[in-house]
């Protein structure tokens, strides 16, 4: 009784359930990124890479998770989260057992059964965190879970290889083994968050699971705009998921090969987004607050292009450079991850819930990056995952920079609608 009271205060609550969203989706990870740790070197099936293979299903898997995603996320109750999320990452957990005991190229298909029910994990995660107050800050600590956890589990599993002797093909579920116990008591503790308070949904607006008719309201109501996000948001996923997933590729091509840089890079930008979006807590206004999203987004877009071009101008070192892209992609990755669509939400008071267009953007996302997969290594095998990431570079910054403005622009038409409508 005295800790549930403890959890009505406001600090401690943003403590609490900060730690608990960060470690929860940073365990997913360990099930999920033990995979782009290792190169497979010298395995090839039909003439491609072994690895492009894996990593290839394991997108699709996540893009089919997403899809179905749309109505589980938005459907779901509060009361079954907490156990779904379980349920999701256990039944990865054993896919990556299929994939150490059945050789290759068998045990392809388990990477792709590996990545179906995690794609479902993010939406969940995010339906403890929305419509409060605390939201901005809640959700930067759960999207830098992500940034930090990447190159977490890169290192790690890097290391149990060197130290314990681990084969390629076991290592993924060995590391996932490693991040069970947090697992168990993250979701612990995020089953014990209280719902938002009359309070936040005078703020916020009210969040509630949505059934089909709703979603394609929602959507509808916001067609162009969405519909120009979603498709910046598609460039960028895949940009984002080739430096993810090829980072020991493209870091070993441009002359570093410690693991520990994995994670060095990323808790660097992780910290940075960190502060960044959690200091939107501090702007009350949900439609200015919405306007400074699209202004980091903006920046971050343009941040992309510059330091690459730093970078071939030789001002800049491959370390520093791929740090400083790191935070160019994530400041515009993680508003899209729950902060832009909260805002969103909360500017126009309607009643809904952010999980449903989060993850239907990660769907469209994931196709995306599957698209870009298969035309790198179908399309321009002979072009070095560095190169290929510079010249994307270019392209990601120009692109996505036109596209959001557009979406803003539109938004911040219908805004002014909206309030003519009401005066």
């Amino acid at each position: 009784m005295r800790f549930k009271s403890l959890l009505q205060h406001k600090i401690f609550f943003l403590i609490f359930g900060s730690i608990a969203a960060f470690c929860t989706y940073a365990s997913m990870f360990g099930f999920r990124k033990g995979i782009t740790a290792v190169a497979f070197e010298g395995v090839e099936f039909a003439g491609i890479s072994y690895k492009i293979w894996l990593i290839t299903a394991q997108v699709l898997g996540y893009a089919l998770s997403k899809r179905i995603g749309v109505k589980v996320v938005a459907e779901m109750k509060p009361a079954r989260r907490a156990l779904s999320i379980l349920i999701f990452i256990g039944l990865s957990e054993v896919a990556l057992l299929g994939f150490a005991l059945v050789p290759p190229p068998y045990n392809i298909i388990f990477l792709l059964l590996n990545g179906l029910p995690l794609g479902l994990v993010y939406g969940t995660v995010f339906g403890f965190l929305e419509g409060r107050q605390q939201t901005d800050a809640l959700v930067a600590a759960l999207t830098a879970s992500f940034i930090f956890a990447s190159g977490l589990v890169k290192t790690v599993a890097l290391t149990i290889k060197a130290s314990w002797g681990v084969s390629e093909y076991w290592l993924p579920f060995a590391t996932g083994l490693l991040f069970v116990l947090p697992l168990l008591v993250s979701v612990w503790m995020l089953a014990l968050l209280p719902p938002p308070t009359p309070e936040d949904e005078r703020l916020r607006t009210e969040r509630r699971p949505m059934n089909r008719q709703e979603r394609r309201q929602f959507v509808k109501t916001f067609s162009f705009g969405l519909t120009t996000l979603i498709v910046s948001y598609v460039i960028l996923s895949a940009f984002r998921d080739i430096r993810d997933n090829f980072a020991p590729e493209i870091l070993s091509a441009a002359g570093i090969t410690n693991p520990a840089v994995f994670t060095q890079t990323e808790t660097t930008v992780a910290l940075l987004i960190l502060v960044l979006m959690g200091s939107l807590q501090l702007v009350r206004d949900n439609f200015q607050a919405f306007r400074l999203i699209n202004g980091v987004m903006l920046l971050a877009a343009v941040l992309i292009g510059v330091s690459t071009w730093l970078y071939q101008a030789g001002i800049l070192s491959p370390g520093v450079w791929f740090t400083l892209v790191g935070v160019g992609i994530y400041g515009c990755y993680v508003p899209c991850n729950g902060l832009y669509f909260e805002r969103l939400v909360a500017s126009f008071r309607y009643v809904s819930t952010v999980g449903f267009i989060i993850t239907l953007a990660d769907y469209y996302g994931y196709l995306g990056s599957v698209a870009i997969l298969l035309y790198k290594n179908f399309g321009q095998p002979n072009i070095s995952f560095l190169t290929f990431f510079v010249y994307a570079a270019y392209g990601v910054s120009i692109v996505y920079s036109l596209l959001l403005v557009i979406s803003y622009n539109y938004f911040q038409r219908k805004k002014k609608e909206t309030l003519a409508v009401v005066v």
